[in-house]
């Protein structure tokens, strides 16, 4: 199986999501366990396609969000370093609307499936959970949690899958 720690993640395990309703050029921060901005999602105004860029505290870009162009199925991709790390789809034959599959560059499979747009969703890799993403554990309005449950996974690649699928879950929201 593959480790799926990335070397960019801060020591916290639960991150704390403002949620907003995604738009281009939107910019928000998303918070570690303790209140602290961990980690900066800006969204990129003036581009031919949707993008938005995961920065650490300090500003550098850890990974990229993109829609993909040409797709027969929406799909969003996550870059690390300028190169491919995953795309991401709705899963074809699913029973649930809300079911996404998550394909790693190295032919990893991650599945995300639960209530997207209600923020009550888990990230699995072979029917084990990585994370957890949740408002029930928060009290505050428009805001959910994203829990890293296992010790070698990546919080960035988590965080940005969760990214995705909520923007894919809208957009198709918007489209019915």
């Amino acid at each position: 199986m593959q480790r799926f720690s990335g070397g960019h993640a801060p020591s916290t395990r639960t991150y704390l999501v403002h949620d907003r309703i995604f738009g281009i050029g939107d910019d928000y921060w998303i918070d570690d366990e303790h209140g602290h901005h961990a980690f900066l999602v800006d969204g990129k105004a003036l581009r031919l396609r949707e993008t938005f860029e995961l920065k650490d505290t300090d500003g550098r870009a850890l990974i990229t969000l993109r829609k993909k162009m040409l797709s027969l199925r929406d799909a969003m991709t996550i870059e690390r370093d300028d190169r491919p790390l995953a795309t991401i789809r709705r899963k074809r034959l699913s029973l649930l609307r809300n079911h996404y599959r998550v394909e790693l560059v190295d032919g990893t499979e991650l599945d995300v499936s639960g209530k997207i747009l209600d923020r009550e969703f888990a990230v699995e890799y072979e029917g084990e959970l990585l994370a957890e993403i949740s408002r029930r554990w928060l009290t505050l309005r428009d805001s959910y949690g994203l829990k890293v449950v296992r010790e070698d996974a990546d919080p960035t690649l988590l965080i940005g899958v969760a990214v995705c699928v909520i923007r894919m879950a809208e957009r198709e929201r918007d489209d019915d």
